[in-house]
């Protein structure tokens, strides 16, 4: 288990690495000059090139690499003149307000998705099994921006019951949650009606009841724990996705998370919040990665035999 874990935190050094590097390239090589953004309109030749000094842009390519590179290591990503303040303290600023919304609607999509598909997955060929199919594939297919767009129509604009913007109570949660819940809950429930409607005829599964066992039971202790291991992977890649920032979402209600933060920097090609938050959410995201391979360890021994090198 040790060893396994040793490969998974050097998986997420490595995809934090090149993720930085990619970023890295990209944004310098976008058109336009940021210092030019820096000194606004009316600044003059000296401004830009102090500008383009603390910046570092006037240095070779490679030296501004490795440059960022050293800053990387203790975490220093640079400090936005345009927001006035260090890039990661920045980051660690809008953490919260995603963490909380990220929270909330994984926990809605998990606690309706999950018991609607394994109730649909004990009825193979029921109408509810036909309908959980057909309502998931529909929740799935739904484009995230025009749900998010169509919900604050609906209940901020004509129905005037919630807020349409900004982070506050519990009304201002709703609707951003909602939108990434409905789309969470088709996905959930399609893998967990696909997974346990898959393994319903397998000899493990023949074997329990032959023992005895009431289906009830047979499900729950054997068909569930044998059906997670997609249903985990898909929760760990939400969760990774949501932390690290549900960019349309936060967007279109002006929800102020990292999603949000990365999307103004952008706007603004502000080289610190943008390297930031980017190299943040890769990080969150491969630590997610890990968490979920870890957990097929656990809920699969073979998996773990064939990481620790141990033949079964």
């Amino acid at each position: 288990m040790l060893r396994l874990i040793a490969r998974r935190i050097g998986v997420v050094l490595l995809v934090v690495w090149g993720t930085a590097t990619l970023v890295f390239v990209l944004i310098r090589l976008a058109p336009g000059d940021p210092a030019v953004l820096l000194v606004g309109p009316s600044g003059t030749a000296e401004d830009l090139e102090n500008a383009r000094q603390t910046l570092a842009l006037d240095e070779p390519f490679v030296v501004q690499y490795l440059h960022f590179l050293q800053n990387l290591l203790v975490l220093d990503f640079g400090y936005s003149r345009r927001l006035g303040a260090d890039a990661l303290t920045l980051v660690l600023q809008r953490m919260p307000a995603t963490i909380e919304l990220a929270v909330v609607a994984i926990a809605i999509g998990t606690i309706l998705g999950f018991p609607l598909g394994i109730w649909a997955g004990r009825r193979p060929g029921s109408y509810i099994d036909r309908f959980v199919k057909a309502s998931s594939l529909t929740l799935q297919a739904l484009p995230g921006f025009w749900l998010a767009v169509m919900l604050m129509l609906i209940f901020a604009r004509q129905l005037q019951l919630l807020p349409s913007a900004g982070r506050g109570g519990i009304e201002h949660l709703i609707l951003p949650a909602a939108t990434l819940a409905i789309l969470f809950i088709g996905t959930i429930a399609r893998l967990s009606q696909s997974g346990l409607a898959a393994i319903l005829d397998e000899p493990f599964m023949e074997t329990a009841r032959a023992k005895g066992l009431r289906e009830k039971h047979v499900v729950r202790y054997h068909g569930i724990r044998n059906m997670m291991i997609p249903v985990v992977t898909v929760v760990g890649l939400q969760v990774g996705g949501l932390l690290g920032g549900a960019v349309v979402t936060e967007t279109v209600f002006s929800w102020p998370g990292l999603g949000l933060l990365l999307m103004d920097g952008i706007t603004n090609r502000d080289y610190a919040v943008v390297q930031a938050a980017t190299v943040f959410i890769a990080l969150i995201v491969a630590v997610s990665n890990m968490v979920v391979d870890l957990l097929y360890a656990v809920l699969d021994p073979r998996i773990r035999r064939a990481e620790s090198g141990v033949r079964a």
